[in-house]
């Protein structure tokens, strides 16, 4: 891993590089639809309707969060989980509403029903997920799962024991306008428009990830609904700016990214310094959880042994 630590917080302690960087460069494709051997999937309630879950540990472990974006779901930390699961967490994860398994959550099933996928219905969901638990946990939030696990720790601080910010948009507000060759581009394109793109830039694999992957992502598009991408963008070009709550935040912070984000390297570490957090490079894209899964457990193992 390529690391560039802000002042302050320091870095994770060193730990057994060569032996996680080795594992992950022997990851091999293979069939994303099924989830590591040990986890569980059950259904929850939240109040946008039905998400699917898994997880993995003892229940009675402190539990680590991870959430995926948009386009995505809890498979997108299939690797990371047996290591979480191992060093005696209770792992969970869940498809977003309107994502794959949870497509049927939406804004219809709120009370009173609302027409769009809002920062609401989401920060809702998630306020839920860790309330349905016992005491804080460490949250992962991956991408736009990223803004929405700020929203809500400035909701609910007392549910998080850590947050760690996942290839997170670096910039408030326009969200889309610092992203390499397309950013220039994105204020003029509606919902419609960008989720067009955003879908079609996947199913072409842009971003050159393995056969059965590619087989995975595609298959999820059956189920996702369009209308959640095509909310989830305009959302995304709204980010509100809570720089200075998370600065002032004392609990364990941490910024995940790869090395070649979909946003310029230099934009990640100057958010991760506005906020006071640590930040990690991986080698790859914008999914560090898929092309480096267990250096990425090993550097969350040692911020949530900061965190006790």
């Amino acid at each position: 891993m390529a690391s560039r630590d802000q002042k302050k917080p320091a870095a994770p302690p060193a730990g057994p590089t060569d032996d996680v960087t080795g594992e992950d460069a022997e990851v091999r494709d293979w069939d994303w639809s099924v989830l590591p051997e040990g986890s569980e999937t059950y259904r929850f309630a939240a109040p946008s309707g039905s998400l699917a879950m898994a997880a993995m540990g003892k229940p009675r472990n402190t539990r680590v969060v991870l959430v995926p974006g948009v386009t995505g779901s809890k498979e997108d930390f299939a690797i990371m989980m047996p290591d979480l699961a191992e060093a005696g967490f209770h792992v969970v994860s869940y498809d977003l509403a309107g994502q794959y398994e949870s497509a049927g959550a939406g804004p219809e099933n709120l009370v009173p029903p609302r027409r769009h996928y809002d920062y609401e219905l989401f920060v809702g969901d998630f306020l839920a997920v860790l309330e349905s638990g016992e005491g804080p946990a460490h949250v992962v939030g991956y991408s736009f799962a990223a803004i929405v696990a700020q929203i809500a720790y400035t909701r609910r601080p007392e549910l998080f024991r850590s947050l760690t910010l996942l290839s997170c948009p670096p910039e408030p507000g326009q969200g889309f306008r610092g992203v390499n060759r397309f950013g220039r581009f994105s204020g003029w394109a509606n919902g419609r428009v960008g989720a067009a793109l955003m879908i079609w830039g996947i199913r072409r694999n842009f971003n050159k990830i393995t056969p059965h992957r590619l087989t995975f992502v595609r298959h999820r598009f059956r189920f996702t609904r369009r209308q959640s991408v095509r909310d989830i963008y305009e959302l995304m070009k709204r980010a509100p700016d809570l720089r200075q709550e998370l600065a002032a935040a004392t609990l364990p912070k941490f910024v995940a990214v790869g090395e070649h984000d979909l946003w310029p390297l230099e934009l990640h570490e100057r958010f991760a310094e506005s906020i006071g957090a640590r930040i990690a490079v991986y080698r790859g894209g914008h999914s560090p959880s898929e092309t480096s899964p267990h250096e990425f457990a090993r550097d969350l193992l040692a911020l949530y042994a900061e965190a006790g």
